[in-house]
């Protein structure tokens, strides 16, 4: 039904005036709700009672009876006067009705929604609530339950540490029981031996042992060859430290010998070098034939007869991993060519003294990738070309960490920079003997080569230092060898001290700008093990103290003082005090070093090396104390006599290197004292010593049956055919009977010099260090 509002306004005023529409809906209203029976009679009724009464105020439910009428407020006017009405008169229109709903509506859902809200965030409260309560107790629960544990472990302990106590007692009482039986039983069997070792020397001063007899001589017995009864392991490990030659001398003993011998462990690592003047081309073929299939490390150093044939047959050994063929003659381009090609598994080469040339290098940046070691030491053939090779010529060998391009003075700072290119890995570094050397060459390595740990520059004059400086700031470097460098100063110490915190070898010989000031710059560094100082004449005793008394003083296992000429006493004694580590000492040519100060280290357990050869030392207490000592050098001692040698063997049996050259007060009676006692000697040096005869040849051929070295030079009274019959005994010696020289100190009969002859003295010291360095140079 359309609504009625867009009527004329007669229309609606006319409807307005007479309530049309309060009395259609009274009827209405009164219809649905009394539902009459018959509503036209209820209509007519109803009409009736209006027409009598008149409309007046007529309400909906003007019709409907009391009873029956709602108690609800009246919120809205009537449809039909919506429908009739006028439009001033009217309050609320359909739309209003469905926005309000849609308000209330909404509003209900909301505080629906809050409450629910809230209800959940109180749940979730308690909930959070309840689980602290919980770990509350729990913790609270294993609190006491770990509480009760230790209190049960606590009573428990104190009663095994009460049994453990009681236990301990027993076993302490039984072992100092057994300590003091064994303690006396040693002190008995060395004042036996002692007063024997006694008794026999003063035999020998009284002459009733002419011919030397043994200490301890016993009749040799035949037994069962105890060897071959030895657990295989054993057995192979005792005869990996034979030689190649002895190896094959044991073959011929007896059966069992010859299949240990025959061992393929025993033939992993060959060594030619030591049979080098015996070993021809026919013998390494017959044995790498045998061998080849397990053949890892091959040893051919100054096998100069070897040609062809030995090369070939080397590249068969597959496996070969470790191959030296230093001052091979025989060596060439070609032969390296078919070794590189058959043997891809080589990670260290020695090519040193050779004469390959740039065609090997590049050969070996294509068959040898995996090169980690290679030696180029004192090979002039090859140029910068050759290393551009190494470096970046084929697959190149990327993969080096350690290269000796020692005396290789042809190469400029285009090869270092091609080696640093190619080879930025390297670790380990050796470049010695090379006057040519420039900052520019070790900054232009240095460059890319950051991972260096060790660096040798022996021999390199001209760098100066910018060239240390750019070396120590490697934070990796941990050894560093310099030699003959008069350039270097304290100012590249000092920045070595900052960034090289690892360091653990310094060998700085013979650079005399050092000073104490380098020491003390040093002393901060935590690691420092070996320290070599040789030669550098301004180092003093300030400097040792300061460097002592810092954090490496009580860890340095190697201290070499050679020709440090200011040092004294007061550095020994500092040395005593603060070295308990210390097992390597050299004093040589100290001239401030006395008696005393040698005789504070005798206290020093852990010394079994010391050289204090060239001083001024004499017959002294100190192996009376240092029973430990393996190794000592007293030569050039001009005051040294037999007495020092008795008491040596007295006191130091396991002695295995003694050096007495230059010693004119020896005679045959020191060597006799050590000889009978000394049993473990290896070398021995008495070259000078003018007073020594051929008595002393049968002492050592006699009882040293494990001297490998012995030097006679200038021994005026030993005879060559002597020396001769000990060469089959011994493995290296070295013989002349010429007069000894003027830098000796004294005289062919002993003699020494005066004071006139002090200018042909200083002048044989300069060819005694010529010597030294000649003899340096051929070690390395």
């Amino acid at each position: 039904m359309s609504s009625l509002q867009q009527a004329e306004a007669p229309l609606r005023q006319y409807i307005q005036q007479h309530a049309l529409s309060e009395i259609y809906e009274a009827l209405l209203c009164g219809l649905l709700v009394m539902c009459p029976e018959d509503p036209l009679t209820f209509l007519e009724e109803k009409i009736k009672e209006l027409i009598a009464n008149g409309p007046g105020s007529i309400s909906w439910n003007a019709f409907v009876d009391e009873s029956q009428r709602p108690k609800l407020k009246t919120i809205a006017e009537s449809y039909l006067e919506y429908l009739f009405g006028s439009e001033d008169g009217q309050l609320l229109s359909p739309e209003l009705f469905d926005k309000a709903y849609t308000f209330y509506i909404n509003n209900i859902q909301k505080m629906c929604f809050d409450a629910w809200v809230n209800y959940r965030f109180l749940r979730k409260r308690c909930r959070v609530d309840f689980l602290r309560k919980m770990k509350r107790a729990e913790r609270h629960f294993t609190s006491r339950k770990l509480r009760t544990i230790l209190h049960r472990w606590n009573d428990w302990v104190h009663f095994r540490k009460r049994q453990h106590t009681l236990a301990a007692m027993k076993i302490q009482k039984a072992f100092n029981e057994a300590l003091l039986k064994r303690i006396l039983k040693a002190w008995l069997a060395e004042a036996q031996d002692s007063k024997k070792t006694r008794e026999y020397f003063e035999r020998l001063e009284r002459g009733e042992l002419e011919d030397g007899s043994d200490l301890s001589s016993s009749p040799a017995q035949e037994g069962k060859d105890e060897v071959s009864l030895l657990p295989q392991r054993a057995v192979l490990r005792i005869f990996s430290y034979v030689d190649i030659i002895d190896l094959a001398r044991c073959a011929q003993v007896c059966r069992s010998w010859k299949i240990i011998t025959q061992t393929s462990s025993l033939w992993s690592s060959i060594d030619f070098a030591t049979a080098r003047h015996k070993i021809q081309d026919k013998i390494v073929v017959n044995i790498l034939q045998k061998c080849r299939p397990y053949v890892i490390r091959l040893n051919l150093r100054s096998c100069s007869s070897l040609h062809w044939p030995s090369f070939k047959s080397i590249s068969e050994c597959k496996n070969l991993q470790d191959l030296n063929v230093s001052e091979c003659e025989g060596l060439n381009d070609e032969s390296m060519r078919v070794i590189s090609e058959g043997c891809p598994a080589l990670l260290y080469l020695n090519l040193s003294y050779t004469d390959i040339t740039n065609g090997t290098l590049r050969m070996l940046s294509r068959c040898l990738p995996n090169l980690q070691y290679l030696s180029l030491a004192h090979c002039r053939k090859f140029t910068d070309r050759g290393l551009q090779y190494l470096a970046t010529g084929g697959k190149g060998c990327r993969k080096l960490i350690y290269l000796d391009l020692s005396g290789c003075t042809q190469i400029s700072v285009d090869g270092f920079k091609f080696v640093a290119s190619g080879c930025s890995s390297l670790q380990h570094l050796k470049i010695d003997d090379m006057v040519t050397l420039t900052d520019s060459c070790i900054m232009v390595l240095l460059e890319k080569c950051q991972q260096i740990v060790s660096i040798s520059l022996l021999g390199s004059p001209h760098l100066s230092d910018a060239a240390f400086k750019a070396i120590f700031q490697s934070r990796k470097l941990s050894k560093i060898r310099i030699e003959g460098n008069n350039r270097i100063t304290d100012a590249s110490f000092k920045l070595l001290s900052k960034h090289c915190p690892n360091l653990s070898h310094m060998y700085m010989a013979d650079c005399q700008k050092i000073t104490d000031n380098s020491l003390k710059a040093m002393s901060s560094m935590k690691y420092i093990l070996i320290l070599n100082v040789a030669d550098c004449i301004r180092i003093s005793d300030p400097g040792i103290r300061n460097f002592l008394e810092g954090s490496s003083g009580a860890k340095i296992r190697e201290l070499n003082l050679t020709n440090c000429i200011r040092v004294s006493d007061i550095s020994l004694l500092r040395i005593s005090q603060r070295c308990h580590r210390l097992t390597y000492l050299s004093l040589r040519y100290c001239e401030n070093v006395t008696d005393s100060g040698i005789e504070l280290l005798g206290n020093m357990d852990s010394l079994i090396s010391i050289d204090i050869s060239g001083t001024s030392i004499s017959d002294q207490k100190f192996c009376q104390q240092a029973k430990d000592v393996e190794r000592l050098d007293i030569s050039h001692c001009l005051h040294v006599s037999n007495q020092t040698l008795k008491t040596l063997a007295f006191c130091c049996h396991s002695i295995t290197s003694l050096n007495i050259a230059g010693c004119p007060k020896m005679t045959d009676v020191s060597i006799q004292y050590l000889t009978s006692v000394c049993r473990y000697l290896h070398i021995l040096d008495i070259s000078g010593c003018v007073h020594l005869s051929d008595r002393v040849l049968k002492y050592v051929q006699k009882s040293c049956k494990q001297l490998r070295v012995l030097k006679m030079l200038y021994c005026r009274s030993i005879t060559k055919s002597a020396v001769m019959k000990l060469e089959a005994r011994v493995q290296k010696t070295e013989y002349n009977n010429a007069d000894p020289p003027l830098w000796f100190g004294y005289d062919r009969q002993g003699n020494l010099l005066n004071s006139r002859l002090k200018q042909e003295h200083d002048l044989g010291n300069d060819n005694r260090d010529l010597i030294q360095l000649n003899e340096r140079s051929g070690t390395l």
